[in-house]
């Protein structure tokens, strides 16, 4: 395969450096046949160049500018041979195409200069009410550069065939169309160069923004940073803040999360740059800082004075994620149940019992306790991903997911395929089974299994039985009542004692020699771990109202902070 990859690259490179010489000699004898069917070519070969190779020739002075500008000479040079220099028509497209590259310039200019206006904004934000400017449309801003260099097709184009009809006339009206779209691009992006002024005062923007943060006075703080493909660990708190007693913001820390951050009703805040943080004045109002996950930016919020700091994560689970050491610097640990606790003082890892607080998991409001009621058997196979080292057996994907999947297909049971959002992020192998997955799932159609895009929650109440491994997806499907299967693909005889969210779970090894007993599991009103899973679902997510507990501690944090601005009597702050 990739040999046949080289031979295509190769072929179109050739095509591509070979044509150059051959429109120069199609234009000087003159052969306008040979020179309409060269820049064909020419132009084709152009479009399919893969990039390495691009950047390969620009590296040796035959950079994408020089490529087209070079075409153009030709068609320049096939209307002097064709009509001679003294002809108007040759001076409107040689001096049509100088002024085509000025106006390229001068739009590529306009386009980079308003991405960096909306683009590195110092701060931005969502439902605060501060009205900037919108950005113009991305087809507008994206379309400079290189990509521009296309339009010169219409001049070049049409040249030749004029060449070829002994029409002198109709280069100058493909530049004239070239110039009138240039001339369209230019004016609608300077249009908004001028909307867009009063973004260029970067005191300005985080005044307004500012301002408007003062005015709402937050409370609680929801911090998160970290790659765009993790947003799921904070969208998955939106529902639960906005539902509080106290006013809460979302703080991000990186410009791409803005795009992919869930619907939320809450003011969203994007500041990238550490010293704006620190110096941004209208998050003084607040008093408790939930973080979602463990990152090195971490330390920009936590540098602020008067916060209680509140580890949330995720999730519960027994992976290493859940009791990492990073979460003894929080003045606070915030876990689902009487698991969450253990789990710190089994790990020893820094972490003082008395500032652990139980608070349930709100999430899992909306979570049904009965069977879906559909005349077949669904299964949800939600595995993790392959975490950062190999040693810990996260992921089932490469294991056996590809057979797993073949097998409840060979058994008539729908199946639904949630898998992690950074599935295949490191392992080659993992990525390729996953590929593996999908491919089986569109070919035997939606009637027998689907690829889930829909909210794991929901997959949750589709399901009469999960498949997963160890994460916190087992320990929230407890609150459904339902059999759930964990993989052992180390086939670790110890497996229930060191992961407790597999207490109460059927075990599935490599060789799937369980599935068969586990599926007939399915047939029974009650089958034989149910009351194991009533018993260990108290354990792991604790008992009560979770929302109710959640806003207890919410209050408790912030009156902590209030008592004691200077946080000397916070329960973290000895440790």
């Amino acid at each position: 395969m990739g040999g046949s990859f080289r031979s295509v690259n190769a072929l179109v490179t050739t095509v591509l450096l070979g044509s150059y010489p051959v429109l120069v000699v199609a234009a000087l004898c003159p052969l306008p046949w040979v020179f309409a069917a060269f820049a064909v070519l020419s132009y084709a070969a152009e479009a399919t160049l893969p990039k390495p190779i691009a950047n390969r020739l620009s590296l040796v002075h035959l950079g994408a500018t020089v490529r087209f500008l070079t075409r153009e000479m030709a068609v320049v040079l096939l209307l002097a041979r064709t009509v001679g220099p003294q002809s108007r028509w040759f001076a409107l497209l040689a001096g049509g195409l100088f002024l085509f590259h000025g106006m390229r310039a001068a739009q590529t200019g306009l386009a980079l200069y308003l991405k960096h206006c909306h683009s590195k904004k110092p701060v931005d934000s969502r439902n605060l009410g501060v009205n900037f400017p919108a950005a113009p449309p991305e087809t507008l801003l994206s379309w400079h550069g290189v990509r521009l260099l296309y339009v010169d097709v219409l001049p070049v184009g049409l040249t030749a065939l004029g060449a070829l009809a002994g029409v002198d006339w109709l280069g100058a009206l493909g530049v004239g169309a070239a110039l009138l779209l240039m001339a369209g691009a230019v004016l609608a992006l300077a249009w908004h160069v001028r909307r867009a002024a009063p973004l260029a005062d970067r005191r300005r923007v985080i005044w307004a923004v500012d301002q408007r943060v003062r005015e709402y006075r937050p409370e609680v703080l929801l911090y998160f940073s970290g790659p765009a493909n993790a947003i799921y660990q904070a969208s998955m708190w939106l529902p639960v803040l906005e539902n509080i007693d106290r006013r809460a913001m979302i703080v991000l820390r990186e410009r791409p999360l803005m795009r992919v951050l869930g619907p939320t009703t809450l003011p969203v805040l994007c500041i990238p740059s550490a010293v704006e943080l620190m110096n941004f004045r209208g998050l003084d109002t607040a008093r408790v800082a939930l973080f979602a996950s463990n990152v090195g930016n971490n330390i920009h919020m936590l540098r602020r004075p008067g916060l209680v700091s509140v580890f949330i994560g995720h999730g519960d689970s027994d992976k290493e994620a859940s009791f990492n050491p990073f979460t003894k610097v929080y003045d606070e640990v915030w876990v689902a149940g009487q698991a969450g606790r253990d789990r710190y003082q089994r790990a020893a890892v820094g972490v003082r019992d008395a500032s652990i607080v139980e608070v349930g998991r709100p999430q899992l409001a909306g979570i049904s306790r009965s069977r879906p009621g559909h005349p077949y058997r669904t299964v949800l196979y939600a595995p993790t991903w392959e975490g950062w080292t190999d040693d810990l057996h996260h992921t089932s994907v490469a294991a056996l997911g590809p057979e797993l999947v073949q097998a409840l297909m060979d058994n008539s049971v729908h199946l639904i395929y949630k898998p992690h959002p950074l599935t295949g992020h490191r392992c080659p192998a993992t990525r390729a089974a996953h590929q593996r997955i999908l491919a089986m799932i569109a070919k035997a159609g939606r009637q027998s299994s689907r690829v889930a895009t829909d909210d794991l929650y929901a997959c949750f109440n589709q399901a009469d039985l999960l498949v997963g491994d160890i994460s916190s997806v087992v320990a929230d499907f407890l609150v459904s009542g339902k059999p759930y299967v964990v993989s052992n693909v180390a086939g670790l005889p110890d497996f229930r004692e060191r992961y407790p969210t597999a207490r109460a779970a059927y075990l599935l090894g490599q060789d799937l020699n369980e599935l068969p007993e586990i599926l007939a599991q399915l047939d029974k009103d009650e089958d034989a771990l149910a009351e194991e899973r009533r018993d260990l679902r108290n354990y792991l997510l604790g008992d009560g109202d979770p929302m109710a507990r959640f806003n207890l501690a919410v209050e408790n944090a912030c009156r902590v902070n209030e008592r004691d601005p200077a946080g000397s009597s916070r329960p973290g702050a000895a440790c």
